[in-house]
């Protein structure tokens, strides 16, 4: 029997790829552990391995197709001793429901040379096998409709619809009896195929009030004043998850100067005197952001409970400092994880940085490097920006933004210096730690942060 092989997930909250290549073409054996594709996710690119043996009867998707949903058909393998011909006629011919929808009526006389029905099996991606299983998530119950009526939705398009703010009541389903599944929601993001919303007077929640279409942005310039580029996987995940940060997370901000003088020295010191190769490259080169991430590491050790992560059954507080770190690439914004920053030394949080910022720059990163993490790290002082705020990364509940350091003028002891100063300011999840809480936090990076001796002992 031919065999269907699916778009995977490769992450937990994928729900799209691009297939960049296919590395066999119709006709190709395969075994199970060949790579026959590379997929685009929305933060990296990923080899897919086949897990059944036979020939590549058809390819359904070509390569280059871009937002290809999780669990299409890719292409079709038949089996040993099959015939390929006909493997290939019958490609994508049953392709498996995307969530488990109310069966459609069969008409009452079946063809008579039907195709068998090939089965669907999932490709395996190579790189995310360790990666940690999604959680379970509790679907909340469905929300009335104006009417009275309950609305029928897939966990899928509640889930969707949950993040993007939307009550999936005024939603249009275009499922097996009228049922809500995610290409609705999808539409709705956009102001389609919502219902009118329920007027105050006959206690109706407030209405969702969509922006505006493409269509009508677009008729704001003139054609030929702007050239419209698409977004790219990634971007559409980086403005989901951010609009759902800023909507969903109540936010607070703490700004501390840091004194760095003697960071600044040290660091000196330690490149200096980094020991060489027989080329002369030193063993390493210490950024004043390597010490930034132990700092808030360690801080995190003395604060616990600021080390956390909300649900909305428990609160997670970690055992170990996981630091996410903000890294610029051409496509967006990546934050691969430093894991047991706490433990570890600055020179090897400097080698491995390098490392996950060469990787996530080449979209080589494994999900396991940049999914978790119970904090993160933003620098821009490296662009000259003095200070900012930065946007909580869903689930954590901190940031910390870095600014530029300078030399500014201080006063000590009635008499006015000149310092090295470096503005932070630390983002909190209002949820999980109260005001006081967050300045514990802060409060305990400044004091290893200006005293960067505290950070080996």
């Amino acid at each position: 029997m031919p065999i269907n092989i699916l778009m995977p997930a490769l992450s937990p909250t994928m729900e799209k790829g691009n297939l960049a290549k296919w590395l066999k073409k119709e006709g190709d054996k395969v075994k199970s552990g060949d790579v026959i594709a590379e997929i685009e996710t929305d933060k990296a690119t990923m080899e897919v391995e086949a897990v059944d043996e036979g020939t590549i009867a058809k390819i359904v998707v070509p390569e280059g197709t871009a937002d290809v949903p999780v669990n299409d058909v890719i292409a079709v393998l038949a089996g040993d001793g099959e015939d390929v011909k006909a493997a290939a006629s019958g490609a994508g011919a049953s392709a498996p429901p995307k969530s488990p929808e109310a069966p459609k009526e069969t008409s009452k006389e079946a063809p008579k040379a039907a195709a068998p029905a090939p089965t669907p099996v999932a490709a395996k991606p190579v790189a995310s096998a360790a990666a940690p299983a999604p959680q379970p998530a509790v679907a909340p119950a469905p929300a009335p409709q104006g009417n009275g009526a309950r609305t029928f939705a897939s966990p899928l398009a509640k889930r969707l619809a949950k993040e993007a703010g939307i009550d999936v009541s005024r939603v249009s389903g275009t499922g097996p009896h009228g049922r809500v599944v995610a290409r609705d929601i999808n539409e709705a993001k956009s102001g389609k195929g919502l219902k009118p919303a329920a007027s105050p007077a006959a206690g109706g929640a407030p209405a969702f009030a969509p922006g505006p279409s493409d269509a009508q942005i677009m008729s704001l310039f003139s054609k030929d004043s702007y050239e419209a580029i698409p977004h790219d996987q990634m971007r559409k995940v980086i403005a989901q998850r951010l609009s759902a940060s800023d909507r969903d997370i109540p936010q607070y901000y703490l700004t501390a100067d840091c004194d760095i003088g003697k960071l600044v020295t040290a660091r000196e010191e330690i490149n200096a005197l980094a020991p060489k190769d027989k080329d002369g490259k030193p063993a390493y080169r210490l950024s004043i952001n390597d010490f930034v991430i132990k700092a808030l590491a360690m801080a995190l050790q003395r604060v616990p409970d600021a080390n956390v992560t909300w649900t909305d059954e428990a609160m997670l507080r970690h055992k170990v400092s996981d630091v996410s770190v903000a890294v610029s690439i051409p496509t967006g914004l990546i934050t691969p994880i430093i894991r047991n920053a706490h433990v570890k030394s600055v020179a090897q949080i400097s080698a491995d940085m390098r490392d996950l910022a060469s990787r996530a720059k080449a979209r080589k990163l494994k999900p396991e490097e940049y999914q978790g993490g119970s904090t993160a790290v933003s620098n821009l002082g490296m662009y000259g920006m003095k200070q900012f705020t930065a946007v909580i990364n869903p689930p954590q509940t901190t940031i910390l933004a870095v600014g530029m350091n300078e030399e500014r003028p201080v006063v000590r002891n009635g008499k006015i210096e000149i310092a090295n100063i470096m503005t932070v300011t630390l983002t909190c999840d209002h949820r999980a730690m109260d005001g006081a809480l967050g300045a514990q936090l802060l409060s305990a990076f400044r004091l290893l942060i200006e005293n960067p001796v505290m950070m080996v002992v």
